[in-house]
């Protein structure tokens, strides 16, 4: 088969992604930094992002189901480990005993189920305060633990891009368990809780977002890079006249002629219909306003007086995840996890 490209890209900044992962490793001092690599690596390509990091120096990796842990078991190799965020379900327990990779248990019902099949090595969640997965803080976990072996005592900050009290709580609550639960290692920081100070470091922080370019702080702000960078093929240049309308219902009117191009994105792609109006795409150093309503696989840019922009060129997305948030109204989150796979990904 020929060499085949699709009409749509994103270009990936290795370097910028190693950058930022040492930033936050030395945020968090003497503790080991890992890396969330689910959702995909967020959208990267988990084994891809996986392999820089490991070159970086990255120990511990963290993925949600054991699907996603298959497809990483070639990679985790000595001194490397990989633990899956959801814990063990009865389906699971054939593939959970013969990885690599560990399971960080959730329920009791989870750690009887991983005690019963004779599981060895394994992490434990404690909620202390988001009310998502984990033991509750307030009960005995130290007796629910009892007979694991437990490589990291892990909890989940609920609210650390926010400057509110409940951080602090739960600081508090974890700070105790450290005291009563024994574990190799214990861990509470995200990216957000990696930049709230030390205190929250612990053992080994587990950034995500800020790893791909997300600015989870303004304390990150300015040291965090761009790691996503969106690109959509231009299908076609045309004319609009004055007062005719642009796209599904008509919601943006031509206040003069104007030329735009019809790039191959749309919200089947990740590009949602938050852009819409809002969005905006650059040529050299230019910003295209996306003009009439984003579709489902087209979307409109404004290219009047840029006429060197044609049928088959390049532009690239306006796509620095913080700005790109308050435009859309889309967390950063969304925006990286929701880009599809038609996009071919091209690491550079």
């Amino acid at each position: 088969m020929a060499d085949f490209s699709a009409p749509l890209r994103l270009r990936l900044d290795g370097g910028a992604l190693l950058a930022n992962w040492r930033w936050l490793k030395r945020q968090g001092g003497a503790a080991a930094c890992g890396a969330a690599i689910k959702a995909n690596g967020y959208g990267l390509g988990s084994a891809e992002v996986m392999r820089r990091l490991l070159d970086a120096g990255c120990r511990d990796f963290f993925v949600s189901n054991w699907a996603e842990a298959m497809a990483l078991e070639p990679l985790i190799g000595e001194g490397v480990s990989l633990s899956v965020l959801h814990g063990v379900r009865e389906e699971d327990m054939a593939v959970a005993l013969a990885s690599r990779a560990r399971p960080v248990l959730c329920t009791e019902g989870q750690i009887a189920r991983w005690k019963e099949a004779g599981g060895g090595l394994c992490d434990v969640m404690v909620d202390t305060g988001m009310n998502r997965l984990g033991l509750d803080w307030g009960g005995d976990v130290s007796a629910q633990v009892a007979g694991l072996e437990v490589a990291t005592l892990l909890s989940h900050l609920a609210s650390a891009d926010e400057d509110v009290p409940l951080s602090q709580v739960q600081l508090e609550r974890f700070s105790a368990l450290r005291g009563a639960v024994r574990a190799a290692r214990y861990s509470l920081a995200n990216s957000a809780g990696i930049c709230l100070g030390a205190a929250y470091a612990f053992d080994m922080t587990r950034p995500g977002i800020a790893l791909y370019g997300g600015v989870p702080r303004t304390k990150a702000a300015g040291r965090i890079g761009q790691v996503v960078f969106p690109e959509a093929q231009v299908l076609q240049r045309r004319r609009v006249r004055a007062g005719d309308t642009i796209g599904y219902n008509a919601t943006h009117r031509a206040a003069a002629d104007m030329e735009i191009a019809v790039v191959n994105l749309g919200y089947a792609d990740g590009y949602l219909r938050g852009f819409s109006g809002r969005g905006s795409m650059t040529v050299g150093d230019r910003h295209l306003p996306v003009v009439g309503r984003v579709s489902m696989d087209l979307t409109a840019v404004d290219v009047s007086g840029v006429p060197e922009v044609a049928e088959g060129d390049w532009l690239g997305v306006d796509y620095a995840l913080a700005e790109a948030a308050a435009v859309s109204g889309l967390s950063q989150y969304e925006l990286l996890t929701g880009l599809g796979a038609r996009f071919d990904r091209i690491w550079r």
